[in-house]
């Protein structure tokens, strides 16, 4: 039997002409804002990326394998982002603050589900070297740019700050080790309030102290009302967290960000400001999602680097895009005009026809499979091409061809022919 192997897909022509046409498009949002483009190799030394990304992933999501002719330990790129880290540690001669997007695939081991797939691409936008606001403000403008591009109108962009949790976690409830804790807020979309509760138990904790944390994971909301009310917790982690806060939320000045204090965010490396995109409908996790990272580049450099970045998960968005009917497969191939042959011995007419029509940059096809012309439309219909251009003897004779398009049909010479097909597209 032949088959790919799991949470791997193959992209036929429609899935590929949609998918390139919303990178485009999120390219385009990238440059606006900015940013440059950017790539780094999909294998990465294992040695390089260890200890770097925490348990979960490292032990569990990476694809990590030797060469057995190197005897080098490799993985697979498993985000955008500690590539990013690692490229500013060989390179700290490069001007800050540097702003790339990057658009690749990455490789995880997770168990495949709808939105969630083990070989994917991510749309990243980071910026290296700024510690202020003002960055995170921007990512958060752009992230909202992109999903407004999109026509997505039922979202949120939910923000809180890993500062504001050390603050609570860490001094106020006196958890020494909040990351164990932090995994499991993390799941709560996945498995429920009930779900975190139980395993914050089975971590030893007091039933008051998960209490405490479950009644903490409500606050959400309006962010001037809730700082006000977090102001009474007086230590200089909170204080600083939502003095940043309240900068980025008069920036992005958007009724759908939100604060909520359950937002942490999986990966470890996170330092400040965490944000994540969702919609009402379909339930398909976060489509997109990042906060800033002030210590992933001197992990490998030995010098902090503030950075901020955001990543976009365009598989997640198409999937809820095609279930919101936001996207359409309608378009099958690129084919706008597809020149039929009406008889054989017109053929090599129709192929200097069609050589015009592509000098003239539109995309044309033609029959290479020498069938008549019933199946050569038929092909054509299948294809969706826009019009077809009919050729033969009478068309040879008078330099002309014959467009068909919906129901509309006239004769041109060729020399006309790129005016009326324009008219005809447009």
């Amino acid at each position: 039997m032949v088959s790919i192997p799991r949470g791997f897909r193959d992209f036929p022509p429609p899935f590929m002409i949609l998918r390139k046409r919303i990178l485009k498009e999120i390219e385009e949002v990238f440059k606006r804002y900015g940013f440059d483009p950017f790539d780094t190799p999909t294998l990465e030394f294992w040695d390089t990326v260890k200890g770097k990304l925490g348990e979960e992933a490292e032990n569990k999501l990476m694809f990590i394998f030797p060469d057995f002719l190197s005897k080098e330990w490799y993985t697979l790129r498993y985000e955008l982002t500690f590539p990013l880290a690692r490229y500013m540690a060989m390179h700290p001669e490069t001007p800050l603050p540097f702003k790339r997007y990057h658009i690749g695939k990455v490789w995880r081991h997770e168990e495949p589900q709808k939105g969630r797939y083990r070989e994917f691409w991510q749309c990243d936008a980071d910026t290296v070297g700024s510690p202020y606001p003002e960055a995170d403000a921007e990512i958060i403008r752009l992230n909202i740019e992109i999903m407004r591009t999109f026509s997505f109108n039922k979202y949120l962009v939910k923000i809180n700050d890993r500062r504001l949790l050390t603050g609570i976690f860490e001094e106020e409830l006196s958890i020494r080790n909040p990351v164990p804790v932090y995994r499991s807020i993390d799941k709560l979309d996945k498995i429920g309030e009930e779900g975190v509760r139980s395993e914050l138990l089975s971590k030893g904790m007091s039933s008051s102290l998960v209490d405490r944390i479950m009644d903490l994971m409500k606050i959400q909301g309006k962010f001037e009302e809730i700082a006000e009310d977090l102001s009474g917790i007086r230590n200089e982690k909170v204080r600083t967290a939502l003095d940043h806060l309240r900068e980025i939320f008069s920036l992005v000045n958007d009724d759908r960000l939100v604060f909520d204090l359950s937002l942490v965010r999986g990966l470890e490396y996170y330092t400040g400001p965490v944000f994540e995109t969702v919609v009402k409908e379909p339930r398909i996790g976060s489509l997109a999602g990042g906060g800033r990272y002030d210590k992933l580049i001197g992990l490998y450099s030995g010098k902090d680097v503030p950075a901020t970045g955001i990543s976009i998960g365009i598989e997640r968005l198409i999937d809820a895009g095609l279930e919101l009917g936001i996207f359409s497969l309608d378009d099958r191939s690129y084919t706008q005009v597809f020149v039929v042959s009406v008889k054989r011995e017109s053929w090599r007419y129709a192929w200097k026809v069609a050589e015009l029509l592509r000098n003239e940059g539109f995309y044309v096809s033609l029959d290479l499979m020498r069938r008549n012309q019933s199946n050569q439309r038929e092909y054509a219909r299948k294809l969706g091409a826009k019009i077809i251009a009919f050729v033969g003897p009478k068309e040879e004779k008078e330099g002309s061809v014959t467009l068909y398009s919906n129901e509309m049909r006239k004769t041109v010479s060729l020399k006309d022919a790129a005016k009326a097909i324009n008219e005809i597209i447009s």
